[in-house]
């Protein structure tokens, strides 16, 4: 029988009989591989992802007038554009107009003017049981109720002329919103004789792209007032850059975890053929056809669990990523060479020191029972 059929039936009596040893390394492998492979693919989408979940909180771009001044049609749209030109057609945008009128208690309350589409799609967070449709309904903040005798016939007064409005429920959102009420923009316009002031723009992307958007509306209209939110900018940032240490730590961590376990299981496997090896040299086996004997076994078993961690991973990073995100994540072939040479890398590294134990044998003190 030629050398590597000789080492190939050697191989598969040693898998065959010794299925716990062997069956151990696979199970460690192909974990090994599952984790990797669930953080490496969310890996790849997390940026879009968690980009997508901070555009629900809202404006992170605030764009405002100077003082006794507002924004006209035709600046907001200009401000608009230069966003989208910069950061994508998914720039959203809200204009809002404030006033402060007496309620029909006879306390001040201050009164938004918006488009309530535009908020619609702009703070999707808002907690609101039915949005305006019509010119004479409106929103009232959860505390502005508190001042308010008849919300079904909501009176206010500015500058002495009185407005009759209807609520269609009640917003909460647990920051100033609640102690507003809000209308229609043109219905705001034609009562208090003013336009709006401010424009809320949220920019996709990261914290980087929010700053190019922010220097370049600085740079096009510098007699506006233009501030990020920095909570929102700069917390987004600060999650995703933690989120990329974290799973970068939990796949080193699991890596040599898995490495030491796997060098474990083949560490005893190579000290339970010790007389094996031996007889095989004393046959007239080589070094070398001893040391690749050892490193095959090891490989295939690497080889097998990239096989089945990487179905079994791309099928926990579909689950994580519709649980949490509300969006699959597909898997991607991208993440597999990655795999293997993880994988690979950690069933070669644990091969080493056993294949050190080889070269040390001395084939007639073995087969003495030395």
């Amino acid at each position: 029988m030629s050398a590597p059929l000789s080492l190939l039936a050697i191989l598969r009596r040693s898998l065959v009989h010794r299925r716990a040893r062997s069956l151990s390394a696979l199970v460690a492998l192909t974990v090994s591989a599952a984790v990797a492979t669930t953080l490496l693919t969310l890996y790849a989408s997390l940026d879009a992802k968690l980009h997508h979940e901070f555009r629900s909180f809202g404006a992170n771009l605030v764009v405002t007038a100077p003082a006794g001044a507002t924004l006209p049609p035709e600046t907001r749209a200009a401000v608009l554009a230069t966003a989208r030109r910069e950061a994508g057609p998914d720039v959203l945008a809200a204009p809002f107009a404030y006033a402060v009128a007496t309620t029909d208690r006879g306390t001040s309350v201050v009164v938004v003017g918006t488009d309530f589409a535009a908020v619609r799609r702009l703070d999707s967070w808002w907690q609101v049981p039915a949005w305006p449709t019509a010119a004479q309904d409106a929103l009232i903040g959860q505390r502005a109720a508190n001042f308010i005798a008849d919300e079904a016939n909501l009176r206010l007064t500015f500058n002495g002329q009185a407005i009759l409005l209807h609520s269609t429920g009640r917003l909460q959102t647990g920051g100033d919103e609640d102690s507003r009420v809000y209308l229609a923009l043109d219905r705001f316009s034609d009562w208090t004789h003013t336009g709006p002031s401010v424009l809320e723009l949220q920019v996709p992307g990261g914290a980087a792209q929010v700053e190019t958007v922010l220097a370049q509306l600085h740079q096009q209209f510098p007699a506006l007032t233009i501030q990020p939110v920095r909570q929102l900018v700069e917390g987004e940032a600060h999650i995703v850059d933690r989120t990329h240490a974290l799973m970068y730590a939990a796949v080193l961590l699991i890596a040599l975890t898995v490495g030491v376990s796997v060098l474990a299981t083949l560490s005893a496997s190579v000290l339970e053929r010790r007389r094996d090896f031996a007889l095989m040299r004393a046959l007239g086996g080589t070094q070398p056809q001893l040391l690749s004997l050892f490193l095959l076994e090891a490989t295939l078993l690497a080889l097998a669990g990239v096989a089945a961690g990487y179905l079994l991973g791309s099928a926990m990073a579909w689950l994580i990523s519709e649980t949490n995100f509300h969006t699959p994540t597909l898997p991607r072939l991208s993440v597999l060479p990655l795999i293997l040479l993880l994988n690979f890398g950690i069933a070669v590294l644990a091969s080493v020191l056993p294949a050190r134990v080889l070269r040390g044998l001395q084939p007639a003190a073995l087969l003495r029972g030395e």
